[in-house]
């Protein structure tokens, strides 16, 4: 499919999603992080990393007044589902009692809950799930066969593992990747068979363009062809025709003609705010101006 003439690969991808969706329609979250930097981890994208000099200031685990307070003006600001993420390997037991505390005061908003916190051990997706939690995001972030050139503390079988303990808690999956760390279009094509070999494929797919941070190992990443971004967009709608597609990080960076190319191509989520984990994102006030423009409806 990557292979495709552009014109022919949107020209299907348009056909797939319009099958499976309102082509005009666009889902919108919004992101939270609930504990930022301090990460064990390596993850060579990521400025949470204990291990990197970002000039990130480690924090707590927020209160949950605080959490119900942003939940509240992300929902009056039109999103429906509310995303938390948590700078950890994995969740300690005393931390996650304080996050179910979260998820279930997210679903007393009306709002789908999600949550991304790492590596889950045996018993804390069941937990989760009995919170009443809609969404787990755990990314594949590329394919096996680059794995080990972005992250080295973990392994991608590791990330397998916490999504197949969502699955089998009975709760929906968010998972996605990164382009643009410096992989091959093979890598981008591998990942995204991965993903839509889980069986089911994940419900919620986020398609991450790198941003490149000073003080990560990929600070340096070589600029990623758009086009090269829109047609793994497309890729993804075609290969999982029945998940939504979301246009992720990156997106501050975009004009606003590749954010409406990737909807073109089949994107139908958002991340919605001036924030996400510790990166900017396009400002609400430019999203619904683009959204106007393209005759486009929030969901």
């Amino acid at each position: 499919m990557f292979e495709l003439p552009f014109a022919d690969l949107i020209f299907r991808a348009q056909e797939t999603h319009r099958r499976h969706f309102d082509a005009n329609a666009v889902q919108r979250s919004a992101l939270l992080s609930i504990k930022t930097g301090g990460c064990s981890e390596d993850c060579g994208y990521c400025s949470q990393s204990a291990r990197r000099d970002t000039g990130l200031e480690r924090g707590k685990l927020m209160e949950l007044a605080e959490v119900i307070t942003a939940a509240r003006a992300a929902r009056d600001g039109g999103a429906t589902r509310f995303c938390m993420g948590a700078a950890w390997r994995g969740p300690k037991e005393g931390d996650l009692a304080k996050v179910i505390a979260m998820v279930r005061a997210v679903k007393d908003l009306g709002m789908e809950a999600c949550l991304t916190l790492g590596l889950l051990g045996e018993g804390q997706a069941e937990q989760l799930a009995a919170a009443g939690l809609d969404y787990y995001n755990h990314n594949l972030d590329t394919g096996a066969e680059y794995y080990d050139q972005v992250v080295t503390t973990h392994s991608q079988p590791a990330r397998v593992d916490t999504l197949m303990k969502v699955r089998a808690a009975g709760m929906k999956i968010c998972c996605g990747g990164i382009i643009g760390m410096g992989e091959s279009r093979h890598v981008r094509a591998s990942l995204l068979a991965q993903l839509a070999k889980l069986d089911p494929p994940p419900e919620s797919v986020p398609i991450n363009h790198l941003v490149a941070i000073p003080g990560t190992p990929m600070e340096n990443a070589p600029p990623l062809d758009p086009f090269e971004f829109v047609r793994t967009i497309a890729c993804a709608r075609i290969a999982m025709p029945t998940s939504w597609v979301r246009l992720s990080a990156g997106r501050q960076q975009m004009s606003d003609e590749l954010q409406a190319l990737c909807f073109l191509a089949g994107a139908n989520s958002i991340f919605y705010g001036e924030r996400l984990l510790t990166t900017d994102n396009a400002e609400a006030s430019r999203d619904s101006a683009l959204f106007s423009r393209l005759g486009l409806r929030p969901v």
